[in-house]
């Protein structure tokens, strides 16, 4: 599968599971061959981050057959990064994604908004 469709298709559930504010960006120009593109979105709390965490894994294996590489923060839930090598999804709680400012250090990449 395509990396950017890839990071459609999660986008597709990040929607369907009620995430807010997401961004993709892309960072081919930066990172590549090493990510194609960064997803990020806000969650509305611990549980709600765990459970869009395991709906994209759980989505993304059974549908295209691709399981994640890594997942960190999971246990902690303020900031759970999955890593699916060409995309790689950052789930924050609103705090937590003001303070890292991932949009502002990726600024000059070219970014797409969904709602």
């Amino acid at each position: 599968m395509k990396p950017k469709n890839l990071a459609k298709h999660i986008i597709k559930i990040l929607t369907d599971k009620k995430a807010e504010d997401i961004l993709l960006i892309d960072v081919r120009r930066m990172l590549s061959p090493y990510v194609s593109y960064f997803v990020i979105t806000n969650a509305t709390s611990e549980t709600h981050i765990r459970a869009l965490v395991d709906e994209i894994k759980e989505k993304i294996k059974k549908q295209r057959s691709i399981k994640v590489s890594h997942i960190e923060g999971y246990s902690y839930g303020h900031w759970v990064l999955m890593d699916y090598i060409d995309v790689i999804i950052h789930i924050f709680l609103p705090e937590e994604r003001k303070y890292y400012a991932l949009e502002d250090l990726w600024g000059d990449m070219p970014t797409e908004h969904f709602d």
